[in-house]
């Protein structure tokens, strides 16, 4: 049997400096300060020409930052819904998205690095790493899931404005699509429109884009995640999963 070759020390110190530029850009982001080549390397003790040797530009800075913010919170999101069994993915599904927002509300900046910030330059990788998006795989993992238990309708490929077709035919999307057979991808579609309601009323709370007393209440929230049952043939499951939705939203 083949044996993974121990990382060296020198690979070591690269990918704990890789991980502290991560933890002093979170802490920036949290203070409210500037996020910079030059507060990131002043942080760490470091010169700006010496950072260099790790992110070149700030846009390798973000897209950096980015990728390992989202993947530390869609692992927490994770152990949250974890408390419901693997075979009830629309509980877990009900409890991630109800934890989504609320670390959306309490690290909008956090949030905003993360899935408001646009891409400055066609050719930066970024574009690639959105497709590796952990929180997009894991949302759209769990919705498929819970087709494979309840077989919600979805349109046929012929029944998709073209360009729809197209984007679900050739996705650009972070969510995983090569299991799914080509007549089938209308589901993406699905995807495609649940993730737009539940990033569109988590960015308006979470920016201030909305009345403080509805986004206090959580209701406009809650009307959305509920909307959405239907759509995702969880009709007979709205009083049980309600409920669970209440629960999370109660949290402090």
């Amino acid at each position: 049997m083949a044996h993974l070759r121990a990382p060296t020390r020198r690979e070591r110190q690269r990918e704990a400096t890789y991980d502290e530029i991560v933890t002093v850009s979170a802490a920036l982001l949290a203070e409210g300060a500037d996020l910079s080549l030059r507060a990131v390397a002043a942080r760490m003790g470091m010169t700006a020409p010496a950072l260099y040797r790790y992110v070149s530009n700030y846009q390798e800075l973000v897209d950096l930052v980015a990728f390992e913010l989202d993947k530390a919170a869609t692992a927490a999101w994770a152990e949250a819904a974890s408390r419901f069994s693997e075979e009830d993915p629309a509980a877990r599904l009900t409890v991630a998205c109800a934890r989504f927002r609320q670390w959306a509300l309490a690290k909008p900046r956090e949030f905003a690095l993360i899935f408001a910030n646009p891409i400055a330059e066609a050719d930066t990788e970024r574009r690639e790493l959105l497709t590796l998006a952990t929180s997009g795989h894991y949302f759209t993992d769990l919705m498929w899931q819970i087709w494979e238990l309840y077989q919600f309708p979805f349109p046929a490929l012929d029944d998709l404005d073209p360009v729809i077709r197209e984007a679900v035919l050739d996705p650009l999307i972070p969510a995983k699509s090569d299991h799914i057979p080509r007549e089938d991808r209308g589901l993406l579609w699905i995807y495609m429109r649940a993730w737009s309601a539940l990033y569109g009323v988590v960015t308006l709370e979470s920016t201030g884009h909305c009345d403080p007393r509805v986004i206090e209440s959580g209701q406009l929230f809650r009307a959305t995640i509920l909307d959405w049952l239907e759509p995702l043939g969880l009709r007979h499951e709205r009083d049980r999963l309600t409920a669970i939705l209440d629960e999370e939203l109660a949290r402090p």
